[in-house]
């Protein structure tokens, strides 16, 4: 798959040696911004298209799936992942139903295998966008052959 600059991927986690790591090991791929809680992250989200928000689950004030949650509603094309060191069956559960993930992968995380999910999220964004836009241009067609078809009736 094509690695680009245009892919943004937006990471959250409270401990700031982790978004060192993740951003040195990704900036060569993906345009890479980086959030320590909920708060900075959905300002950074207000002001940049991310395509990919990945996040920790366990941070202080509010969790991962909770984050998800709230971002689901307002950007529901985002690819979402949630990434912890911890096993925790009800936070999963939650990401998954509430915060509508794409992927749950484990810390440490293994470069080759998050760059891969990376990109074949960002592949299903793009194909939701096209999907939209296809949707669209059908809704207009349809409109226009209506309005055609009226104006046939009528003459």
């Amino acid at each position: 798959m094509k690695q680009s600059h245009e892919i943004q991927v937006l990471y959250v986690d409270d401990e700031e040696h982790n978004l060192i790591a993740f951003r040195a090991s990704f900036r060569r791929y993906f345009n890479i911004f980086t959030a320590l809680s909920a708060s900075e992250a959905k300002k950074i989200l207000s002001e940049n298209n991310i395509h990919v928000l990945i996040t920790d689950q366990r941070m202080p004030l509010i969790t991962g799936s909770e984050l998800l949650k709230q971002v689901a509603l307002d950007y529901p094309d985002q690819i979402r992942i949630l990434l912890t060191g911890f096993s925790d069956i009800d936070a999963l559960r939650d990401a998954i139903n509430l915060g509508k993930i794409y992927c749950y992968l484990q810390k440490p995380w293994d470069d080759v295998e998050l760059k891969e999910t990376i990109e074949k999220a960002f592949h299903i964004y793009r194909l939701k966008k096209e999907k939209d836009d296809l949707a669209f241009q059908l809704k207009r067609t349809n409109e226009q052959l209506e309005f055609y078809l009226r104006q046939k009736l009528l003459s």
